[in-house]
């Protein structure tokens, strides 16, 4: 029987990163320049490892290929099963990053040696005052302006700035332009890929001293250079569950994800079909299923394997749960049910966009 999977995350050490890891959730971060931790990852460039129970210490992709569709659920098809679709992260900027685009899935597979594109959604977990990020081009800026301003170093004036507070949320598909600012603590749900683009990077160097490469041509080739200033923020969802409130936040193709504040508990549904990963955010508890328990506290993520059927998040938190949706199935309709409206709906984000 599988039970919910705690993954031990892998960290990465970018120029950008600090030491909020550390300091908010308590990880044992290798440096104070640590800017991720790919908390539920399995790919070539980092894979988590299990952390409790009997299978500690295989890699997920040991359980992926143990368990296969008992760990991801029937809705996955087989040639899918040979890969995570998902990577789930947390992101410390205490600098900015590089400007950065993905692309789609085909030109990805074209261009990029088979890898899949990249679309996915941030949520501010922590954000320093006038903390800024990037979405998007100014509207009006052409193809030719962009490549013109990455050339004379100038590109900062083609660059939609968005104010972040706590708790806001983007969904950013692929071809969207896209940099996180300094001071921000973000949560990352994305496609499994680690294909960037690196357009622009500040005028700054490396630690090597020499500027860090760009991919400008490509970047050139997949960035939408349509407004899309009308979408930059998600508003979201929100439905009262008695105690608990349950916001919707993005759902897509590729992943959906929620928004649980559970005061006391909250029953949540598996019935084969797909897996749900959490990701703590605030507060502790415990996650109960049928044949035990797992005691959680924030900063944890768990991977909760499709066959173990429903289960409960009890005590008082805050969670992010991630999964891989039948849209009518798993959204539409359940939320037709309790009376939202389609103008209801449109607040998630993704919701009737192409990814």
């Amino acid at each position: 029987m599988l039970y919910p999977l705690k993954l031990r995350p892998v960290y990465k050490e970018p120029i950008w990163g600090g030491k909020k890891l550390r300091e908010k959730f308590g990880k044992d971060i290798p440096s104070d320049s640590t800017g991720e931790s790919w908390e539920i990852a399995c790919h070539a460039n980092g894979t988590s490892t299990v952390a409790n129970g009997v299978l500690a210490g295989k890699s997920l992709q040991e359980v992926l290929d143990t368990y296969g569709a008992k760990l991801l659920g029937q809705r996955i098809g087989d040639k899918e099963l040979e890969k995570f679709p998902l990577l789930v992260k947390i992101l410390d900027a205490s600098d900015k990053l590089s400007v950065q685009v993905h692309p789609e899935d085909v030109y990805a597979f074209e261009n990029e040696n088979g890898e899949l594109g990249k679309t996915e959604m941030w949520y501010v977990i922590d954000a320093e005052p006038g903390a800024q990020l990037v979405y998007g081009v100014k509207p009006g800026t052409s193809k030719e302006q962009f490549k013109q301003a990455i050339l004379e170093g100038t590109l900062e004036k083609h660059l939609n700035f968005v104010d972040v507070s706590q708790g806001d949320v983007f969904f950013i598909p692929a071809t969207t332009l896209h940099a996180i600012g300094e001071g921000l603590l973000i949560a990352e749900i994305q496609q499994n890929s680690d294909t960037t683009y690196r357009v622009y990077d500040w005028n700054r160097v490396g630690n090597d001293g020499k500027p860090r490469q760009l991919h400008i041509e490509k970047a050139l080739d997949v960035t939408d250079f349509s407004d899309v200033t009308d979408r930059e923020k998600t508003e979201g969802l929100s439905v009262e569950e008695g105690e608990n409130v349950r916001t919707y936040l993005v759902a897509c193709t590729y992943f959906a994800t929620e928004r649980v504040d559970v005061k006391q508990s909250s029953r949540e549904q598996l019935d084969g079909e797909k897996f749900d990963i959490i990701m703590v955010l605030e507060g502790e508890g415990k996650i109960t299923y049928a044949e035990g328990e797992e005691m959680f506290k924030a900063g944890d993520s768990f991977l909760i394997p499709a066959c173990m059927g429903n289960y409960d998040l009890v005590g008082r938190c805050r969670v992010i749960k991630s999964y891989v949706p039948d849209i009518a199935a798993d959204i539409v309709q359940p939320l037709q049910k309790k009376g939202i409206s389609s103008e209801g709906l449109s607040r998630i984000g993704g919701m009737g966009e192409d990814s």
